[in-house]
């Protein structure tokens, strides 16, 4: 394969980090959203549940549409090749995002219970597939997939649900499900964070058995490929660790078996991409139809224009990021919420019941001047 020069080695680097952003942080929301109805069992506990992380989840999909542009920006080739061979999967996890999305805001519009359980279930669905997806997705990015001489992917959907990659979808599933019920009991309280417990101790050692068949299947196929690469196989037991250490905490430290499965995801994901490096797509036609980072690059001019950009403005929004998680870092529980059923009884809980502004105009005089 073509050199890689060192500014499209950084902007893979950096599209890296970017994913990797978007699978810890989007991968606790993804695994809260799937405990909705388990861990919450009143609807004042699954409002606690859903506003765990509701000042967060919007923004951590921000690391999804940067990690997006960026590689359209910075590799231009690898994002046609990627987004027109995985149409449909990107498709159906857009959607689901669409859902999920839409849950989170209608879910407290209406004190009905049939109404709250259909958006339950719509959170609980959308936050599932796109956790099963993108494993699925990056291990065919990995592993390769049916590409011609051409560049243009050749396959179909099906194509895409080889054992592996499914074993990869299974993976990112159960990691992300563990990750998002320590998160749940690192930021609840009371029943809800006793369940969250209880739940990320069953959840983390199936997570890390399934973890590890995957990390192991992917260092096979290294072999297949022409030799066992070193870096990606370090990565790969750092991952498996991570998980077994998860598994082990998951009871009697939830802090640090947060602190490990989010390790895990760096260091599965980073063991991805090192494995997929000097490549942007592999081919499993023909190694020959493979696709280069460095054929599938913008110029150096548009690289060094993004690296300045990237340079002013990334610092500022990770130091925003992090002033939110500050921000809403303290415990919630049903108890905060008291018999709050819709956005309008947290109006009238402020304010009194009815329009405190009309209440004061009543009981004024006629013609008192106003304050």
């Amino acid at each position: 394969m073509p050199d890689v020069s060192f500014l499209q080695g950084l902007w893979f680097v950096l599209i890296c980090v970017l994913w990797l952003g978007y699978f810890v942080l989007e991968g606790f929301d993804f695994g809260v959203g799937m405990l909705l109805r388990a861990v919450g069992k009143t609807d004042g506990e699954r409002r606690a549940v859903i506003h765990s992380i509701g000042p967060v989840w919007d923004g951590n999909e921000v690391w999804l549409l940067t990690a997006g542009g960026a590689t359209f920006a910075a590799f231009p080739e690898w994002y046609a090749t990627l987004f027109s061979g995985f149409y449909l999967a990107l498709f159906l996890i857009l959607a689901a995002l669409i859902v999920r999305g839409v849950a989170f805001e209608f879910w407290g519009k209406r004190d009905d219970p049939a109404w709250r359980r259909r958006w339950e279930w719509a959170l609980i669905g959308g936050s599932a597939l796109p956790a099963l997806l993108w494993g699925v997705g990056w291990a065919n990015i990995v592993d390769g997939v049916p590409i011609g001489a051409d560049g243009e992917y050749t396959g179909t959907l099906f194509d895409l649900l080889s054992p592996y990659a499914l074993l990869g979808g299974l993976a990112t599933f159960s990691i992300f499900l563990a990750h998002g019920a320590l998160f749940l009991a690192l930021r609840t309280k009371g029943e809800l964070e006793t369940r969250a417990k209880g739940i990320a101790a069953r959840r983390a050692p199936i997570a890390a058995v399934i973890g590890i068949a995957f990390l192991a299947w992917t260092i096979a196929n290294q072999g297949d490929r022409g030799g066992v690469e070193a870096v990606s196989t370090a990565l790969a037991v750092g991952a498996a660790a991570a998980l077994v250490i998860a598994a082990q905490l998951a009871r009697r430290n939830v802090g640090l078996a947060f602190a490990a499965t989010s390790g895990a995801i760096v260091l599965l994901f980073t063991s991805l991409f090192a494995d997929l490096f000097p490549a942007a797509m592999v081919s499993s036609t023909d190694p020959a139809y493979s696709l280069p980072l460095a054929e599938a690059s913008s110029s150096d001019y548009t690289l060094t224009v993004m690296s300045v950009v990237a340079l002013l403005l990334v610092p500022v929004v990770l130091a925003y990021q992090a002033w939110t998680y500050w921000v809403f870092r303290a415990r919630i529980g049903a108890d905060d919420f008291g018999d709050v059923r819709s956005p309008i009884d947290l109006l009238e809980e402020k304010f009194g019941e009815g329009s405190g502004e009309d209440e004061r105009r009543e009981a004024e005089p006629t013609g008192a001047p106003g304050p």
